[in-house]
């Protein structure tokens, strides 16, 4: 190394719009070791371990498919089974309040380690996201267990058509989503604790808001349909559902769904700048 020039400079001054993502790049490794430790962490002394991943959202699906499918009536689904109408939602959205939640205390959760060493502090959300993408991975695994054999069980009908290969782009609007929400609200709680209390609420309400429990069909050509719509988790469910089931089970609305990638975007890009501007003085009032 020549003399007065150094490989990397810290400093607490930066750019208003700074989005150094080639920094968070080069820290890819101790991204995926962050990945193992969340993946690890999560499941250790635990009896069943990993195997936690299928029980919550088999349970939740069960529980589902009997209450409001049931006994409420709320999966109008046609000859779709209403126990996959539910497990395709309820995986879905586990991943996105995963996301959400997990890194909604990003900097309470780690201020030991980020006041030791210096790294990207995005890095911290990013393993999150991809920690969570192995649960949801193993989920729909599941998923797909119990789609075949529901395809060869007389008297149902599913349509799989060629929007189920759209999958993976749903799924990563889902983890920007979830990353912008929650990196929003990490940046908050280093000054304003009492948001941590909220989330987990704000998140139940936010599914109930969701056609997770229920099927948009109820409330077409309603004030309450055009509400739901609004919801940027919405569209992305409805088109899942249309991709594995078919038409009875979700459905297509291309404007909604482009307004919530716009939505996603813009709230992205607010959480990048708000986080990496509380990175630099988080120490001073968590």
């Amino acid at each position: 190394m020549e003399k007065g020039k150094y490989y990397r400079e810290i400093t607490s001054e930066a750019k208003v719009f700074r989005f150094n993502f080639k920094e968070v790049w080069q820290y890819r490794d101790l991204i995926l070791l962050f990945v193992k430790r969340n993946f690890v962490s999560q499941y250790k002394q635990t009896i069943l371990g990993p195997a936690w991943a299928v029980i919550q959202p088999l349970l939740t699906t069960v529980v589902f498919t009997f209450i409001f499918g049931n006994v409420a009536g709320l999966a109008d689904c046609g000859a779709v089974p209403t126990f996959l109408f539910y497990m395709c939602g309820n995986i879905a959205w586990h991943y996105f309040s995963s996301c959400l939640t997990g890194t909604a205390n990003t900097f309470i959760a780690n201020s030991g380690t980020m006041g030791k060493v210096y790294f990207p502090r995005l890095c911290m959300p990013i393993s999150t996201v991809l920690s969570n993408l192995i649960s949801f991975g193993i989920q729909s695994a599941m998923f797909v267990i119990f789609l075949v054999i529901y395809l060869f069980i007389p008297g149902y009908e599913i349509r799989i058509n060629p929007y189920a290969f759209f999958a993976p782009l749903h799924i990563l609007q889902l983890a920007m989503l979830g990353l912008g929400c929650g990196i929003i609200i990490s940046a908050c709680t280093t000054k304003y604790r009492d948001l941590r209390f909220l989330v987990g609420f704000g998140v139940s309400l936010w599914m109930y808001g969701t056609p997770v429990a229920y099927s948009m069909s109820l409330f077409r050509g309603s004030i309450l349909y055009r509400i739901v719509r609004f919801n940027p988790v919405t569209p992305v469910i409805e088109m899942l559902r249309y991709g594995f089931l078919g038409p009875e089970a979700g459905s297509l609305d291309w404007v909604s769904y482009g307004a919530s990638w716009g939505f996603t975007a813009v709230l992205l890009t607010c959480g990048v700048l708000l986080f990496n501007k509380v990175e630099r003085t988080f120490m001073d009032t968590i």
